[in-house]
């Protein structure tokens, strides 16, 4: 199974797709989905954020027909979980507030199962129910590193 965005694996997330920007969630693309898939869930976080990781968008319940997300959109179908602030949606790359480049994990995994919980999950809650589910995994990172006239 593959995850794709509109930047390439390892390298720097665009502007739009950050607080420094936009702040609208990138298009992705999910390839080689496994046929016992039923459904999926998208987890991004930055695993250099204090508390670790943060998480920046949760999506569960991600119908398994679906191939693609359009750019700024919720997954059709998908069900958004609480992200670390307790907030809905989707909350991109903020390097303002720290420096260096910070890593940020696209996290797609599939399962054989939809999650019975409701919208407002925490992701220990999700991650809990994931558990003996999970049928392929796949994973892209992003980086955003804080520009240097931010101070």
């Amino acid at each position: 199974m593959k995850i794709k965005s509109a930047f390439e694996h390892n390298q720097e997330i665009s502007k739009p797709y950050t607080c420094l920007g936009p702040n609208i969630s990138p298009p992705l693309q999910f390839e080689d989905i496994p046929q016992e898939a039923e459904s999926f869930v998208l987890i991004i976080e930055d695993v250099d954020a204090t508390p670790k990781p943060w998480t920046h968008w949760m999506v569960f319940n991600i119908p398994a027909v679906t191939q693609s997300v359009e750019e700024g959109k919720v997954p059709l179908g998908g069900v958004e979980g609480l992200c670390n602030n307790h907030t809905f949606g989707y909350e991109g790359p903020c390097p303002r507030y720290f420096q260096g480049t910070h890593h940020y994990w696209f996290r797609l995994y599939a399962l054989d199962t939809m999650l019975d919980l409701p919208a407002a999950s925490e992701r220990e809650d999700v991650e809990k129910a994931m558990e003996g589910h999970i049928v392929a995994q796949a994973e892209l990172l992003g980086l955003c590193t804080r520009p240097d006239d931010l101070e």
